[in-house]
């Protein structure tokens, strides 16, 4: 039975590992630590397959186990973010940008981190509801909760962002 969910878990890893670096990423910005982040994520995901109930729940055990390093991670660097060339250049202001001042991403770095993970994993990853629920381990009706105050936290954040570039 170990086997079995190893294979599928070696596939799901190969199939989603684009998927995987920008949600480690989006916690993380920086390039080299999103990479170190997957992968003690697929060692941890890898060492403790037998944990794993069933192949329907292998997505979002996998994502839980990616937040929660992504999580640990920040904790460790206590919040400091090291910046490299590829990440600077990507968020310097270019003259192609029709509306510099409005960020999502930075929109959405401003929000609290369980707001954010249910945001990220819902229109970014294309996660259910029910399973952003078993990554964070929250019932379904908190990050139903989560879901909708975050969005209109960005949707205020994004107007107040607005009215200033009129002003």
């Amino acid at each position: 039975m170990k086997k079995k969910f190893e294979k599928l878990l070696i596939d799901f890893i190969t199939e989603n590992k684009e998927n995987m670096y920008y949600l480690a990423f989006s916690y993380v910005k920086n390039a080299e630590n999103a990479l170190d982040i997957v992968q003690d994520t697929i060692q941890k995901a890898l060492s403790s397959s037998e944990t794993l109930k069933s192949e329907g729940s292998i997505k979002s055990w996998f994502y839980r186990i990616l937040v929660n390093t992504s999580i640990d991670f920040l904790r460790k660097q206590k919040r400091i973010q090291i910046v490299d060339d590829k990440t600077l250049e990507f968020h310097s202001p270019t003259g192609g940008d029709v509306y510099p001042d409005i960020d999502l991403e930075k929109a959405l770095e401003e929000l609290p981190h369980p707001y954010r993970t249910v945001i990220v994993l819902r229109y970014f990853e294309d996660l259910k509801i029910d399973e952003i629920a078993e990554v964070m381990n929250e019932n379904i009706s908190t990050v139903k909760t989560r879901l909708y105050q975050g969005l209109r936290k960005l949707r205020i954040k994004m107007s107040d962002e607005i009215l200033e570039e009129v002003k």
